[in-house]
């Protein structure tokens, strides 16, 4: 199998990127991003883009992949409404239309969030310009798409945030997090989770296109027994 990840240099897509790696059916991963993920690795193809908006010139390295994987994203924090769309509903469907022309039976997966609001009329900004992109890709014609909604995620394996106030955020609750997971075993995922459950649905999908976190983690297989 082969994967296009946008975004592994984020909080996410570093853990998703780790799992890629190690899975034995990938056979390669192209990273897309606007600097390099600063590994080597034989499987890992990099393509780094200044303007991802505009993937033009690099359309032929995009060829051949069977699942997108995009985890890029940012922050409400201080973005008007118009900057954060642009990021997080112009920019996914910008690169989702140019996959679909060049791999027409790709699997596509966004990860959105929690509490978006798929009716795109909520109060909540963030929510709604979430959910009018959601509903976007989920009309486009891929093979399949899926959107993600985890909650809280916890980083594991050294990978922190780019965002200074989610790096503050999970350095407090980050020691109640193995209690919390223990209380709301469904609702809290690991990077380490959320990328090896990506990996089960460009596999072998999911049962239903909207996918929360306890759905997210009903898909985890089984933890590889240690050799």
């Amino acid at each position: 199998m082969k994967i296009v990840l946008f975004g592994a240099t984020g909080m996410v897509g570093q853990g998703v990127l780790r799992e890629c790696l190690l899975d034995r059916e990938v056979e390669q991963v192209l990273s897309v991003a606007r600097s390099s993920v600063g590994q080597l690795d034989p499987k890992l193809r990099e393509c780094v883009v200044p303007n991802l908006s505009d993937l033009t010139n690099v359309e032929p390295e995009l060829v051949g992949y069977d699942a997108c994987l995009f985890c890029m994203g940012a922050s409400a924090a201080g973005l008007s409404e118009e900057e954060y769309r642009r990021i997080n509903h112009d920019l996914p469907l910008s690169v989702a239309n140019t996959l679909l022309q060049q791999n027409p039976a790709i699997r596509f997966q966004y990860v959105s969030g929690a509490g978006t609001d798929s009716s795109e009329r909520g109060r909540v900004m963030w929510a709604r310009v979430k959910g009018a992109t959601e509903n976007a890709l989920l009309r486009m014609p891929f093979k399949a798409a899926y959107m993600l909604r985890p909650g809280l995620i916890q980083p594991l394996h050294g990978i922190v945030s780019k965002t200074k106030l989610y790096r503050i955020i999970y350095a407090v609750i980050g020691v109640l997090f193995p209690a919390l997971k223990v209380l709301f075993p469904k609702s809290l995922l690991t990077t380490e989770d959320l990328g090896r459950a990506m990996l089960e649905i460009a596999k072998h999908g999911a049962p239903k296109p909207v996918l929360e976190a306890s759905d997210i983690n009903a898909l985890l297989p089984p933890t590889p027994a240690a050799s």
